[in-house]
């Protein structure tokens, strides 16, 4: 009788068994309410949770219990979600259509000419035309800024009767700059519209412009305070950082091929 009870038992045991496994399906790891967890999701979640943090650390190592538990109640909310049908609400639909299309578009680009490897003959061409090009001087000045010519020659007559750049800056200047006394600090050619920079470049330190320097703000009287050479970036210092310039390039010139190819009607 023993026998024959323990034999049932292992029998029973063994379809429990078999139960089990079948609930949760070939190559799962869990089931929450027969909807399996499966190791392809597990493996996905993991690496996520193992990917560099914004800084380029690697993330804290954490158990297969903890990975587990949050995808079991990622799936609990899912299921409570779906369950108030709130996959049916067309403010959440909407939404999840836009994500939708913004993750075709990141594959799109993602195997785009945008992401392709980049050599170092791009990048150093773009280093030597916008880099290695740029003029290495900057100046430190001030300027008195007015409307009209005729006041910017008076005050020049002003300055060169030996009246205080600052003060006339201060009392006369309808820039930003006026009540620092005209004050620019230091600035590279680039920065400042062409007439300006131009003028700037053919002073000598410690003088002022002798001529009101036209530009579309008005008329200035520039004062040369003092010249600096600034040293360039190396290209192998910033490289990296110009590899979003060509990638941003390729992605607008492909951009627009693909714009070129559509037929666009604006309504």
């Amino acid at each position: 009788m023993n026998r024959i009870t323990l034999s049932a038992a292992s029998i029973l045991l063994a379809a429990l068994l078999s139960n089990s496994a079948f609930a949760l399906g070939k190559n799962s790891v869990a089931a929450v309410n027969g909807k399996n967890i499966t190791q392809k999701q597990y493996q996905a979640h993991l690496k996520q949770r193992q990917a560099k943090n914004s800084k380029g650390k690697p993330a804290a190592p954490v158990s297969r219990q903890v990975i587990l538990d949050e995808l079991i109640n990622r799936e609990v909310l899912l299921q409570e979600a779906k369950k108030l049908k709130l996959d049916k609400n067309k403010k959440l639909k909407a939404q999840l259509e836009l994500l939708k299309n913004n993750l075709l578009i990141q594959a799109l680009i993602a195997q785009s000419p945008a992401s392709k490897p980049i050599s170092d003959k791009e990048l150093k061409e773009i280093y030597d035309k916008q880099v290695g090009s740029a003029d290495p001087k900057e100046y430190k000045a001030r300027h008195i800024l007015v409307k009209e010519e005729a006041k910017a020659k008076k005050l020049i007559k002003e300055l060169n009767d030996g009246a205080n750049f600052e003060e006339v800056a201060k009392k006369e200047s309808t820039g930003p700059s006026g009540k620092n006394g005209g004050d620019l600090g230091w600035f590279s050619a680039a920065q400042m519209v062409p007439a300006f920079s131009q003028a700037t470049a053919k002073m000598k330190k410690g003088t002022h412009s002798q001529k009101p320097v036209k530009t579309r703000f008005g008329f200035h009287i520039i004062k040369l305070e003092d010249s600096r050479t600034r040293e360039l970036p190396k290209f192998a210092d910033i490289k990296e950082q110009i590899k979003p310039v060509v990638q941003n390039k390729r992605l607008q010139e492909y951009v627009v091929k693909l714009r070129n190819k559509a037929k666009i009607e604006i309504k």
